[in-house]
């Protein structure tokens, strides 16, 4: 079935960085785009960025904008959010996503903490 791992969320302070990374299995990850959705505490889920299943085209959400990139590894079946100049607003679970055959999976989250 199909399964997604987060990772690399942590504490961090105003200005610093992290790397989250989503590891993908029971499915053919090149052939997918990919998302990155986080929910901040006492609100709804948001979108934060999107990559094509080639890596070619990326979107993402006006508030992350020139912050955060959204990369892919194909051969290691893993997505990626780097992510820079980090806000307390920033702070929140961050998921990843697929829609496979119509079903969206998320993975179980991984916990953002932007403070000083």
């Amino acid at each position: 079935q199909v399964q997604l791992v987060e990772s690399g969320g942590g504490l961090v302070q105003p200005g610093g960085s992290l790397r989250l990374s989503c590891a993908a299995s029971g499915f053919t990850f090149r052939l997918y785009a990919m998302m990155w959705y986080r929910q901040p505490p006492g609100k709804e889920r948001e979108f934060v960025a999107r990559i094509s299943a080639g890596g070619g085209t990326t979107t993402s959400a006006d508030s992350v904008k020139g912050r955060f990139t959204i990369s892919r590894d194909n051969a290691k079946n893993t997505v990626f959010l780097q992510m820079n100049s980090l806000k307390p607003e920033d702070t929140a679970v961050y998921y990843c996503s697929v829609e496979v055959m119509r079903v969206t999976t998320w993975g179980q989250g991984t916990q953002v903490t932007v403070s000083s």
